[in-house]
């Protein structure tokens, strides 16, 4: 007997489990700046109190993905503490601001499970809710995750595998100001919806190599303990013999660097789907480009972009490196990400 939590394996994940997670957190503006500090992110409405109420927020708010990651983070000690990778993201609805002084805390329930054919690891579906202080939904999402058997001669546990959609659809997309009144010159653009056209890719230039302290932590703000992320001594004996950095590191640093072509898209609304392609360490450098995969008209002043963000590693992104000749992906690639994101239309 242990009063330490070891974590779950694959063999105590079962469809319609419920997960209430520990640890709800209250989010400050030192987080908010801490976020600015360790990503770069530049999007006006998470920069200044003053734009964000102008353009209809109910103020300076977290960045939709820090508050991912907060509602994330609380998950991992029920669900990836004992994972070898996190997989991939679906269906994920971003569905109000989150404002300084608001506390989130997460629930998860099990919708799907498969064990893998080495009859050692299996992979877990589950849907986590993000939720305040009033019980009001921040955000949902759906990810799975490879986990470790805790005995490799389990029985394999009845397969079910969630039928999820391709993409959010856009109407229902929530959560997005009005956005008449949107400084185009203090967002840092003149761009608005009517010039993004679909196929249209996007070189967002700029680099950013990723330190050891840096992503600590970044990863530590989110109270996320998963092993691979700090366990020095540990991963000596893993398949890297390193740490890993965080796959929502990555996600945003590539959606901060993605600032530059894409300022007056930072309004996030949707997480469509999601796969961390390969590993990131410590000295690596960050890049990443875009696609416009769709577009649609959400009021009179404002649009969203369905946009694909690709991160690549140290590597020129005005290459477009993505997938190969056989479909596969390409040498390079960190990460494939697919969201909406609120724009201004023309005025």
């Amino acid at each position: 007997m242990t009063k330490s939590n070891p974590g779950n394996f694959f063999e105590d994940f079962t469809p319609g489990k419920k997960l209430i997670h520990a640890t709800p957190q209250t989010v400050t503006e030192g987080d908010l700046a801490l976020y600015r500090a360790l990503t770069g992110n530049r999007y006006a409405q998470y920069s200044s109190a003053e734009f964000a109420r102008t353009v209809g927020l109910p103020g300076l708010c977290a960045d939709p993905l820090h508050a991912f990651h907060i509602v994330f983070g609380k998950t991992v000690p029920d669900i990836s503490l004992n994972a070898v990778a996190n997989l991939g993201y679906a269906d994920g609805r971003i569905l109000r601001a989150v404002v300084p002084g608001d506390t989130l805390r997460s629930e998860s329930a099990v919708i799907g499970v498969k064990e893998n054919s080495n009859g050692k690891t299996g992979v877990v579906w589950v849907r986590t809710k993000g939720i305040n202080q009033r019980s009001e939904e921040v955000m949902s999402y759906v990810r799975w995750v490879m986990v470790n058997k805790r005995d490799a001669a389990s029985p394999a546990p009845e397969e079910v595998v969630p039928d999820l959609p391709p993409a959010v659809s856009a109407a229902d997309l929530a959560g997005y100001p009005e956005m008449k009144s949107w400084p185009l010159a203090q967002a840092g653009s003149r761009h608005v919806y009517e010039d993004y056209a679909i196929g249209e890719k996007i070189n967002h230039v700029d680099g950013m190599t990723v330190e050891e302290a840096e992503h600590q932590i970044a990863t530590r703000l989110y109270q996320n303990t998963a092993k691979v992320h700090f366990d020095a001594h540990g991963q000596k004996a893993s398949r890297f013999g390193k740490r890993l950095i965080y796959g929502g590191v990555v996600i945003s640093i590539a959606r901060s660097l993605a600032f530059n072509g894409l300022e007056n898209a930072g309004q996030m609304l949707a997480i469509n789907a999601g796969t961390h392609v390969s590993p990131l360490f410590a000295g690596d450098t960050v890049y990443a480009w875009s696609e416009v995969l769709g577009k649609a008209e959400l009021s009179e002043t404002a649009g969203a972009l369905r946009l694909r963000l690709v991160a690549v590693k140290d590597q020129d992104p005005g290459a477009f490196t993505y997938r190969d000749t056989a479909g596969k992906y390409a040498e390079g690639v960190l990460l494939d990400f697919d969201y909406w994101a609120a724009v201004p239309r023309a005025r």
